[in-house]
């Protein structure tokens, strides 16, 4: 994601944000020692090195939900009850969709290696692979949904906050720029119900290319600030 432009009004941790940094850190905890026991054999130390691709996938997705709380708890300061509201629906979600994340992208791996990485999860039906991709989508969707909603009330506060003309662009492309999340997570679903109504649930993996268009975020951002620096009077 771009960074904001502008001022650091968070310059001390806020309680909220210090408790969000602690559940991530769980949560990450949480990813390592889903790991079953200590290998003690070389043939084992291998296998338990096929989960590292796993689990790198799912600490990159937590790392850039938490470096997007963060951004905004550094760039804003914001600490009123919305704010800590939102923040504890994200944790509450990262928390809720630790395990399955693995599991999932346990299984993606597995499917793409052809069964070279194992998964703990046995995908045996066309339909048990759509609730798979469909549980990534929701996840990826409710998780981007939060994100977007701070930068919101970021917005919403803007005056209050003083922000300044540069930082008022910064942040509506900021928040274009994190709409990206849940718009992919929705078309990914939208793609999910149609192959499902049309008996296809084999065709649901095809969901993932709804994701490659966060690959125009960067050209979303762009629009936005275009727009937004139209919109706000020079100073």
């Amino acid at each position: 994601m771009p960074a904001t432009r502008g001022h650091h009004r968070g310059r001390e941790v806020t309680r909220i944000e210090a408790f969000v940094d602690a559940a991530f850190a769980f949560a990450v905890t949480l990813l390592v020692i889903s790991f079953d026991a200590i290998p003690d054999s070389v043939p084992a130390l291998v296998d338990a090195l096929k989960g590292v691709p796993a689990f790198a996938a799912s600490f990159a997705l937590l790392a850039m939900f938490w470096w997007a709380h963060a951004s905004w708890s550094r760039h804003y300061g914001l600490d009123d009850c919305r704010s800590v509201l939102l923040s504890l629906v994200l944790v509450f979600l990262v928390l809720v969709y630790v395990y399955p994340l693995r599991i999932i992208f346990s299984s993606f791996f597995e499917f793409v290696t052809r069964g070279w990485i194992p998964s703990s999860l046995q995908v045996r039906t066309p339909a048990e692979l759509r609730t798979l991709f469909l549980a990534y989508a929701v996840a990826w969707t409710t998780l981007g949904l939060v994100v977007v909603a701070l930068y919101r009330h970021a917005w919403r506060l803007r005056d209050a906050l003083e922000l300044t003309r540069d930082e008022r662009i910064a942040l509506r492309g900021m928040i274009a720029a994190h709409w990206m999340i849940p718009a992919t997570g929705v078309l990914a679903m939208a793609w999910i119900a149609i192959v499902s109504l049309a008996g296809l649930a084999a065709l649901s993996p095809f969901s993932g290319f709804a994701y490659g268009l966060m690959g125009f975020t960067g050209l979303a951002v762009s629009l936005a600030e275009r727009r937004a620096a139209a919109a706000l009077p020079a100073p």
